[in-house]
């Protein structure tokens, strides 16, 4: 008997580190998603899930081109966990061990570290105010807000909190409030760490328009950069987070992050 045919819009489910992601394809479907579309499709009750939706495009001379949605239909110039697990993917799919990957946030880097990791340079971080952005010059080392924050911009914008106990912290409550703090026009995505040794650190992320997440890829290359300019950390950490480790080192052609990344299933949207 002929199974029947599925109509609707081919995905995968992907996570890194549990920081989840549907992935849609468009090169091989056609579909085109919207901030409509993808906020229906975020719905973890009435829909699928995630905490970004990737849309996977031509890349003209790059390997592929990726875009952003978060959860609330906003986009995002960079993701680097669902970066990290859509090249790992497509370096399964093609046989290669290399990638050139274009984003809003600009051309990325990915390879195969080996023993089923991933590795993408997310690319060189933004320190000036009017690069991450923030509202108006100020030293984005040591922001004027209560707790003494680092701003960074890894294509999307950070706050940064250095504190004794990430685990103490009551993310949800100071995660919503930083996110729409009037310095960061654009909102921002806010970490709470605490430094474990001279390479170690524990954080938990508030990503904006999303909410707590298990793992951040751009907030752990934003922790890094911040610890190891306040000389907290040196430039090559491990970042401990609520899902998992990843191991971020921030060189001179830029910051590369290397994790785990798991292709859960495929599905057919038909909502």
């Amino acid at each position: 008997m002929d199974k029947p045919h599925l109509t609707g819009m081919p995905f995968m489910k992907m996570h890194g580190l549990g920081n989840d992601f549907v992935v849609v394809d468009e090169r091989v479907h056609g579909a085109q998603v919207t901030a409509a579309l993808a906020i229906a499709i975020a719905d973890r009750h009435r829909g699928v899930g995630f905490d970004q939706l990737a849309t996977i495009s031509d890349g003209g001379n790059a390997d592929l081109h990726l875009t952003f949605w978060n959860a609330d239909g906003s986009q995002s110039a960079a993701c680097g966990n669902a970066t990290r697990c859509i090249a790992h993917w497509e370096m399964a799919r093609t046989g290669k061990d290399r990638l050139v990957i274009t984003t809003d946030r600009g051309t990325l880097f990915a390879e195969d570290a080996g023993d089923g990791l991933t590795s993408v340079n997310m690319g060189s971080p933004q320190l000036d105010w009017h690069e991450i952005p923030l509202a108006h010059d100020m030293d984005t080392l040591h922001l004027p807000i209560e707790g003494d924050p680092a701003a960074t911009g890894m294509g999307n914008p950070h706050c940064t909190f250095f504190v004794d106990d990430a685990e103490a912290v009551d993310l949800a409550a100071r995660g919503a409030e930083m996110e729409h703090h009037p310095l960061y026009p654009q909102r921002t995505n806010v970490q709470f760490a605490s430094v474990v040794g001279p390479d170690h650190l524990r954080m938990r992320v508030w990503e904006r328009g999303v909410g707590v997440t298990l793992a951040s890829g751009s907030s752990s290359c934003a922790t890094a950069v911040a610890a190891a300019r306040r000389g907290l950390t040196g430039r090559k950490v491990r970042i401990d987070l609520d899902g998992g480790t990843l191991l971020i080192d921030w060189r001179d052609d830029g910051v590369w992050m290397t994790g785990a990344t798991a292709h859960v299933f495929d599905g057919v949207w038909r909502g």
